[in-house]
């Protein structure tokens, strides 16, 4: 079969024919025996379309072993926690994106899996379901500080924020981690919960308005508040012999170390403001005070305003009887008292300090005032915030004095300068040359 419209190279003949003797087709020149084209690539039309040879190779790209192990550590999280499929799309999504960058891709198996539980937390913050970031470090077994600077750099990195929750929204997911049930514990020992959220919100937010709150870890706080919520729901010789330590075992929680501490600062509080119930004639202490919350939480701000004033009454008095005691000349200031209403929670008594009295000595001269610091005046005060009543000492510095060289040396200067008993010989040489010459002198 001759290919219409082809010429040979060779001799210039139109009898091409198809040679399709072997496996590849080629076109022949009949006359000569020149092959004019090889392949069928030469009769296919041009203007094809171009594809890289890395697309025609191109294998589709898994995702690398830490990466899935992160993923299901996600959804793992999740399922703990008992949220909805929305949250824990989020958290997946927030995932892939921060193991990507830079900051996460070459660091330790133990940052990647905190990575993964601060996804699940911003992914609950943003969809207003409450949790604290020291739930997530108990589940992960992390410490706090490593837990927060992950946090804090996800959030950074991936350019997100996660709203701010009031402590309170997360006490009653708190409270049913407690294991204090008629199924878990005898009788005599069981509340339950819905009932105990409401007498632990109620301590909690007479905590906030004591300062006892400002500044703290909410997880110390909340097992504080639920711990004596517990005790005063049946104040029975079962549950007040029962210490914290023996409370968290019964109730399968870990115990806080703060929490010790902050059930303190609660009954000083609350021993403040039993005092001034007035149907109560026996001396309140802070061991029974526990018997006495249930009709404090109910008259606390009847009772907040009562304490404070009584206290402003209290400091009058020292204030009076501290200058009837110096110079009936000098001038007393009076006290400030910032009063406590029902649209201010937590506002407490500000006592602004009598005056250092001058004392005069015997020769008439009035003498200066001490150098020492103020008092700190959270000293002072029925409520204030912890960082005032627990306030660091500054550091004075002390004045550099001008040095000239010409300032007598003390004996005991002197003898701190003679260490061997040749500088002791020398040394008293010296001085019997010196009385000699001044003696000649005279």
């Amino acid at each position: 079969m001759s290919a219409t419209g082809l010429r040979c190279p060779g001799c210039g003949s139109s009898n091409i024919v198809d040679d399709d003797l072997y496996s590849q087709a080629q076109l022949v020149c009949v006359d000569c025996g020149s092959v004019v084209s090889e392949g069928t690539l030469a009769a296919d039309p041009i203007g094809g379309t171009d594809v890289s040879f890395s697309r025609t190779t191109a294998v589709t790209k898994k995702p690398c072993l830490n990466l899935i192990k992160g993923l299901e550590r996600v959804k793992e999280i999740c399922r703990i926690l008992r949220v909805n499929s929305g949250i824990e799309d989020l958290a997946l999504t927030y995932f892939r994106q921060a193991y990507q960058h830079e900051s996460f891709i070459n660091v330790s198996l133990q940052r990647k899996e905190v990575l993964a539980g601060c996804c699940v937390f911003v992914s609950c913050r943003q969809r207003d379901w409450p949790i604290t970031l020291g739930t997530i470090s108990c589940l992960l077994n992390a410490n706090q500080m490593l837990v927060g600077g992950v946090y804090q750099e996800m959030i950074k990195i991936l350019n997100i924020q996660a709203p701010f929750i009031h402590i309170t929204d997360v006490i009653e997911a708190h409270v049913q981690e407690y294991k204090i049930s008629t199924q878990h514990v005898p009788k005599e020992l069981a509340e339950d919960s819905k009932v105990l959220t409401k007498r632990a919100v109620a301590l909690v937010e007479l905590a906030g308005d004591s300062w006892i709150v400002t500044g703290r870890r909410p997880l110390p706080i909340m097992m504080a508040a639920t711990y004596l919520g517990w005790q005063s729901l049946n104040p029975n010789k079962h549950r007040l012999r029962l210490s914290l330590d023996k409370f968290c075992q019964l109730a399968k929680v870990q115990k806080h170390k703060p929490a010790v501490t902050r059930i303190t600062e609660l009954k000083e509080v609350l021993w403040k403001l039993g005092r001034e119930l007035p149907w109560v004639t026996e001396t309140v202490t802070q061991d029974d005070v526990v018997r006495l919350v249930g009709d404090i939480l109910e008259h606390r701000h009847t009772l907040l305003t009562r304490a404070l004033r009584t206290h402003e009454i209290a400091m009058q008095a020292d204030c009076t009887q501290a200058g009837t005691l110096n110079s009936p000349t000098e001038e007393v200031a009076p006290s400030q008292v910032s009063e406590s209403g029902d649209q201010i929670a937590g506002a407490s008594s500000v006592v602004q300090r009598c005056p250092n009295n001058r004392m005069e000595n015997q020769e008439g001269h009035v003498s200066h005032q001490s150098e020492d610091p103020e008092p700190n005046w959270g000293k002072r005060v029925l409520f204030a915030p912890p960082c005032v009543i627990h306030a660091k000492r500054r550091r004075v510095e002390q004045r550099v004095q001008n040095v000239t060289g010409d300032e007598e040396i003390s004996d005991s200067e002197i003898n701190s300068y003679i260490r061997t008993p040749q500088e002791v010989r020398d040394f008293a040489l010296m001085q019997k040359m010196v009385s000699s010459s001044n003696s000649g002198n005279s």
